[in-house]
């Protein structure tokens, strides 16, 4: 048979819909995407033929059963969400790429809550009048932090962007050389000022920067001086920057607000768990700075949300500001903001239940255990498949936090027997809950830092099946 005859006898899509196997699919997805599956299948059929030589061409080409399990397959894709769980095996707690932070109990329980009811987003139920979406929030940001006033937005660059647009517009703002980052994605900081409608005026050097740097650049078109910390690099050796307290001093002999970006918004002083430190909201507030921002989906542990908070009358104008409108957060933000923030009225309960502390701060040895007890696991269904060892590693914080604190930890090493690791990380990558692990030293290492106890059962499992 030849491949013109065996394109004529392609079955059409009204009749692979009758097919037994593809009738059954009915129940389970949409028509929709059956027929889109039946096209696809039918298109690769097509497609294998054209491009087959005529003395290989086989009728198992067009099959209907074989058609008829290949549909099954790519519709059991089409309808999968795209937006799914993966377990992080990788050790970079706050991972940018898998979603930042996993939110707490306390936080996914208000989500819900606010997502499936109406609830008082907007609306004054004691006066019965309309009221603040920021209003839910305020309070318990002001007991924490010890600022005046507060606001949330969708992100730490829509804060940056809203407190330049609000109080720089059309000014000059002052920062140092050395403080210029990148946020990420390649958008950075010298972007945001420019499309906040500020001009940016860049003083000192890459690697120093004096006080009579920002004395000197200061003129009567000055609208701020801001400060960034660098909190996804570290420029070590002959280096010297200006403290958060002197800049205000200066900034207020001249007039101006001070706006420090401290970036990870940290609400915990680590140091004091053995780690580097790393400023905190409130020692800003407290050394000075007029306005802070930060992000809520890093070391804070919550929702991706940019926080700005600082003196009453700077947040005041920026709530009437009509950027603020398309930069503000949703009802499930704000709810899983809310019920985050006030774990953090006592620390030890914050360490405890926020899953991005907890992971920070969990001694190794409970790690070791975690390994020891996935690697009996694993053992004890592919003695025979592959060979595995506990070693020990280095977990990172991420998110552009601490960059230079390396945690120390224990990871599973996985060398399979019959394929190779790099195989075996795409097969784990591709599984139905995707494992995301590390490649070192031809092996496939899942640092037990990010994984938690109920993802075990999921990790032999994933295992088992895909070797």
């Amino acid at each position: 048979m030849d491949k013109k005859e065996l394109l004529r006898i392609i079955p059409k899509v009204d009749e692979l819909l009758n097919n037994k196997k593809i009738d059954e699919l009915k129940e389970l997805f949409p028509r929709t995407l059956i027929v889109e599956g039946i096209r696809e299948a039918l298109d690769k059929i097509r497609e294998r033929i054209l491009n087959t030589p005529e003395n290989e061409i086989l009728e198992l080409y067009i099959n209907p059963d074989s058609i008829a399990d290949d549909v099954a397959n790519r519709v059991s894709k089409l309808n999968k969400r795209h937006l799914r769980r993966v377990i992080n095996a990788a050790g970079v707690i706050i991972h940018t790429n898998l979603g930042r932070s996993i939110l707490c109990d306390e936080a996914l329980d208000a989500v819900l809550d606010a997502a499936g009811n109406y609830c008082n987003l907007e609306y004054d139920t004691a006066k019965g009048i309309r009221g603040s979406r920021y209003s839910h929030l305020d309070e318990i940001i002001k007991r924490i932090t010890g600022a005046e006033s507060s606001i949330a937005v969708n992100n730490n660059a829509a804060a940056v962007l809203l407190v330049l647009s609000t109080l720089c517009k059309d000014k000059e703002v002052i920062v140092s050389r050395g403080e210029l980052v990148e946020i990420g994605g390649s958008f950075r900081i010298p972007e945001v000022m420019e499309q906040s409608g500020t001009r940016l005026i860049e003083v000192g050097s890459t690697n120093k920067t004096h006080l009579y740097d920002y004395k000197n650049a200061i003129n009567e078109n000055t609208g701020a001086i801001l400060k960034v910390h660098t909190s996804n690099y570290r420029i070590l050796g002959f280096t010297e920057e200006v403290s958060t307290k002197e800049l205000s001093h200066l900034a207020k002999a001249n007039n101006l607000p001070l706006i420090n970006d401290i970036g990870s918004g940290s609400f915990i002083d680590f140091s004091k768990y053995g780690m580097e430190y790393e400023p905190t909201v409130k020692d800003a507030i407290n050394n000075g700075a007029d306005v802070v921002t930060f992000s809520g989906d890093k070391m804070l542990g919550g929702p991706q949300a940019g926080i700005i908070t600082g003196s009453k009358k700077y947040i005041d104008l920026m709530k009437k500001n009509p950027l603020t409108r398309a930069l503000r957060p949703d009802k499930m933000t704000i709810a899983a903001l809310e019920a985050t923030l006030r774990i953090y009225i006592e620390e030890d309960k914050a360490i405890e239940n926020i899953p991005t502390l907890r992971m920070i701060t969990e001694d190794k040895e409970k790690v070791k255990l975690k390994a020891q007890r996935l690697s009996r696991m694993i053992k004890s269904i592919l003695s025979d498949r592959a060979k595995i060892s506990i070693i020990e590693e280095n977990s990172q914080i991420g998110g552009g936090s601490m960059p230079l604190q390396l945690l120390p930890t224990y990871a599973l090493a996985i060398n399979s027997l019959n394929i190779s690791p790099e195989v075996l990380e795409e097969r784990l990558r591709n599984a139905d809950i995707p494992i995301i692990a590390r490649l070192k030293n031809d092996s496939i290492l899942m640092d037990l830092r990010t994984v938690r106890d109920e993802e075990l059962t999921i990790i032999k499992d994933t295992i088992n099946k895909v070797l």
